[in-house]
């Protein structure tokens, strides 16, 4: 088969590779649509360190289930399927409380970090244990469908915090997933959700999305956030970003005993503000991943509650992924999400 190879870092081809083996409980899916997540990028230059070469990525992916091992039942060949991007075991502690994203022996398609290596979905065929699949529904494209993950993860982190009816929320950082969040807490019942970021193509996208504010996201920001909201702060941040200056910035514009979700993690540590946390009594919350988030996921798209089409920027070829890469890591502007096709994706 064809796969787009990291064969060491920042240098990606187009090569021949033997098909997946797969076993009992497992499937063999045809890829159609594969998502190159922000984490691949940064998986590209070896920064994340978890993405040690040789190592096919890619873990946000749609295809059509081309054979099934002894056992499986519950799909079949010529199924449309997407799958979760966390290979989780089923059977430890955290599993079984319904946090699979925590599972002691979980593995991440198209990761690599020492602890394991899981080939990915850049690639004409990708191997997943079917207790991870999900069937498509016929009004869902392919393309659309490799948003699904980035969907669940949105989710999940909403999903996290206190929001009721009238809540007010900030999301700093209009990646994909933060205009992902944006959209979850909407629908989660906030009444205001302002966005921050400093790209002003990505902000003009996020009050097309409805967005109550799109505001640069600068020192200024807590600032204006407070003249937004009466002085009192926004109820819930979600920082999409990952570095000290933003989740700062997030910090100092929730109110008292507000709830900052951290979902941005570029920075493997970083410095905040320890007593501005502590004296007002705020909610540091971490989300990885998602945990069973996948079928709300998959009802939102397909209904078009949440919109995934005006953040995919190009769909293309799996052989041209090296450039389209090249492109994101330049941090080439008006790039959103790039899907690579190895099949069609457009079924």
């Amino acid at each position: 088969m064809k796969a787009l190879l990291l064969s060491e870092y920042r240098h990606l081809k187009i090569t021949d590779m033997p098909e997946p083996v797969f076993g009992p409980d497992e499937v063999l899916v045809r890829v159609e649509a594969c998502g190159i997540c922000g984490s691949d990028v940064h998986g590209y230059d070896g920064s994340s360190g978890r993405r040690i070469p040789p190592i096919i990525m890619g873990h946000e992916a749609a295809g059509v289930v081309a054979a099934v091992g002894e056992g499986v039942t519950d799909v079949g060949e010529g199924d449309r399927v997407t799958f979760d991007s966390t290979v989780y075991c089923g059977k430890c502690a955290e599993c079984l409380r319904g946090e699979m994203n925590l599972c002691d022996g979980r593995q991440v398609l198209g990761v690599s970090c020492g602890d394991y290596r899981r080939s990915g979905a850049f690639a004409d065929f990708v191997a997943v244990p079917a207790r991870i699949l999900y069937r498509l529904p016929q009004n869902l494209s392919f393309a659309e469908a490799a948003m699904l993950e980035a969907v669940a993860v949105a989710l999940h982190a909403v999903s996290l915090v206190p929001i009721g009816q009238g809540t007010s929320g900030l999301v700093v950082g209009a990646g994909t997933i933060g205009l992902l969040a944006q959209q979850a807490l909407r629908l989660a019942g906030c009444s205001r959700v302002f966005v921050a970021d400093v790209d002003r193509t990505r902000l003009a996208l996020s009050e097309s999305l409805g967005a109550t504010a799109a505001l640069y996201s600068g020192d200024r920001l807590p600032d204006e956030i407070m003249s937004l909201t009466g002085g009192r702060g926004v109820d819930v941040a979600v920082e999409a970003v990952g570095i000290a200056e933003t989740i700062g910035r997030a910090i100092d514009s929730v109110s008292k005993a507000g709830s900052v979700v951290l979902v941005g993690n570029i920075s493997p540590e970083v410095t905040i503000a320890l007593q501005k946390v502590v004296t007002r009594q705020l909610r540091l919350q971490g989300s990885c991943a998602s945990a069973g988030e996948y079928p709300r996921a998959l009802e939102l798209v397909s209904s078009r509650q949440i919109q995934v089409k005006p953040l995919i920027t190009a769909v293309a070829p799996l052989e041209e992924g090296p450039r389209w890469f090249e492109r994101l890591y330049a941090r080439e502007p008006n790039l959103m999400k790039v899907v690579l096709a190895p099949g069609s994706a457009s079924s």
